[in-house]
This record gives C-alpha cells, structure tokens and sequence, in this order.
C-alpha cells in the first residue's frame, strides 16, 4: 500500500508553490496636482516602485527580501498581501489570483489564510484596544468561534503560544515593551489561522537581544505549525538564520534569487557582494572587502540599462545600454552582463 501511494505521488509531478509571483509592477503617480500641471506646464511624475518581479515560495518555506531601502521590498509584500493593487502582473497564492475578478468568490475565502506582520509593533496595534481585543478581533471577524468563553480560551492559548501570560490580554498596548507589542502583533496574525505570512522587517524596531527572542519564536511556530513565510529585511544576518531562498532587490527588481547556504558561499551579482561585504567580519577572517559606494539612484528617473551600473566596478558599454535579464544560476539565477558573459 505505501509503494503505491509512492508511486502516484511521483506520477503527479511536484507539488504547486504555495505562492507565484509573476511579473509584479507597481507604479505610483507622484505628479504635482493636475492644475498645477497646467498652469506650470510640468511633466507627468512616475515612480516605477517595482517591476518585473517573479519568484515563487513553496510550503513550509521561507523566501527572503533583501535590498536597500527603496528598493521596492515593503511595495512587494504589500502587494503579495493585497493591500496594494499592482500596476502589472498577478499574485497567485495555492491556485488563486488576487487581481483576477473571477477569482472574487474563492479570494474572499483565502484572505483568512493570509496574515502579516508590520514593522512597527505599536503603530500596527490599535492603542486603545486590549490586546485581548486586538487578537480576537480575527476571531471574531472570520467566525471562528461561537462562544465569548470558546473566544476567551482561544486568546489565551496564543497569547501563551507567543510567550505571554493570559492575564496580558487585560493590558493596553502601551504596559508592553517593543518585544511583547511584537508578540501581540504575531498572536493577532495567528489567530485566524493562516498557512502564508508576510513578516514586513518585523525585528528592525526592536533591540538586538530582543530580535534573537522574536526570531527564534517564529521558527519555532513556523516548525510547529506548518507556516510559509515571506520574509522582508535589510539585516542580512536576520535573513541567513531565517530564509531558505532569498531574493535581492535593487531599484524595484530582482537582480539574484539563489538558497541561502549558496548566495552567502558564492554570490553571484556584484550588488549581493557588495551588500555581504558591508557585514561586519566577527570571524577577522582578513578577507579583502570593497567597501559600499554611493546609493541607491532616484526611482523617478533611473538609469538607463542596468540600474546598478553606476555604483558596478564590472560595469561596460552594455550594462549601461542594455537591461539585462535574469539567467540561469546554479540553484537560482543572476540579472547581471558580467556573470552571462563569464566576465566574473
């Protein structure tokens, strides 16, 4: 019996991502307001926040975001969540678009499967609210509980879930520090029960020792509870303990996606090198380092052809021409002339 269920499992090909991303855009209209316009006789204003992005995240799995700031994360995750429309492309989360209207019906049905976690612990909990509210107001609002008694046991096994104690939820946000606001946060988006999470720089608010506390305990939920996260930082040491895949963006794309064990031993793109080589060397293994130059070029108006060609020690003629497009990389794939045409 089990040989057979080995067998028609292999027959049926692998398992579908949980989430597709496929050629997600986002522009933004930063104009001067149209009268303004007129009469100043000013150009239309476009910020093109992110383009062309594909990836993939599989269950159980954690795909990381890395960049600078401004280089589109936050838009990305707010996008894969639905707060944001995008410009161009779709999300798909388990065979669901969340742009296609004739999805609408099925949409609404997943939303209780998708949660996030912002950056700010306190600016994301409502301060005069309970935090006994704040995580059965996902209760409450998904039907997930008939009884006020079934609600109460259900916020006190997530609060301990979290690490906090029941008799918290009679506590406003303020009584808490930046960690256990966090651990709030955290309870509130595990309360509807979701499979898919996008953690928004969760950790960057809070102190170091703190952060290692909050990190451990979405491991630990994530390995207990079967969670996918999609996880945005700019701590690349956050994101070597935490990712399984990571993604590093540059102006609003993807320029490398490859496994973590692999882009921390041997990246690929000159801007993941550049980035690893601006963390701090705790082992004084005496490695060379190039040390970060410039920054990130004003999204309004970016340079032509690779957009990391101005701050690129490899860059030539064709970089500053031509944008390239992502090739295959080993495990993952590179945006990048100089890797395409073995120049490193």
């Amino acid at each position: 019996m089990t040989e057979t269920l080995v067998g028609t499992a292999a027959a049926a090909g692998p398992a579908r991502p949980l989430v597709q991303v496929e050629n997600l855009g986002r522009v933004f209209d930063v104009s001067p307001p149209w009268l303004n316009r007129v009469i100043e006789r000013l150009p239309q204003r476009l910020l093109r926040a992110v383009a062309g992005v594909n990836f993939t995240i599989d269950r159980c799995e954690t795909f990381a975001l890395v960049g600078e700031s401004g280089s589109g994360k936050s838009t990305v995750a707010k996008m894969v969540v639905g707060l944001i429309p995008p410009t161009t492309g779709q999300v798909i989360i388990d065979g669901v678009s969340m742009t296609n209207p004739a999805h609408d019906g099925q949409r609404r049905a997943l939303r209780r499967r998708i949660q996030m976690v912002f950056q700010d612990p306190y600016a994301s909990l409502n301060p005069r609210w309970r935090a006994f509210d704040i995580i059965a107001e996902p209760i409450r609002a998904f039907s997930l509980a008939d009884s006020r008694q079934e609600i109460a046991a259900r916020v006190g096994e997530l609060l301990t879930l979290v690490g906090l104690d029941p008799a918290d939820g009679a506590k406003y946000p303020h009584e808490f520090s930046g960690g256990q606001r966090q651990r709030i946060a955290i309870a509130r988006a595990l309360a509807s029960e979701p499979e898919f999470i996008v953690c928004d720089e969760p950790t960057s608010a809070l102190d170091v020792s703190v952060q290692a506390q909050i990190l451990n305990l979405m491991r630990d939920l994530q390995d207990r509870l079967g969670l996918t996260y999609l996880f945005i930082s700019h701590n690349l040491a956050v994101v070597r303990h935490m990712a399984n895949r990571i993604g590093v963006m540059y102006l609003g794309r993807l320029v490398e996606v490859a496994p973590s064990r692999d882009l921390f031993r041997a990246p690929r793109h000159p801007y993941t090198r550049m980035l690893l080589d601006a963390v701090p060397d705790l082992e004084m293994t005496g490695r060379q380092r190039k040390a970060v130059e410039g920054e990130i070029p004003n999204p309004i108006d970016p340079p032509a052809g690779c957009a990391f060609h101005p701050r690129c020690p490899f860059a030539n003629d064709r970089c500053r021409a031509e944008r390239p497009e992502p090739v295959a990389a080993g495990a993952g794939e590179v945006a990048c002339h100089a890797v395409a045409e073995g120049r490193i």
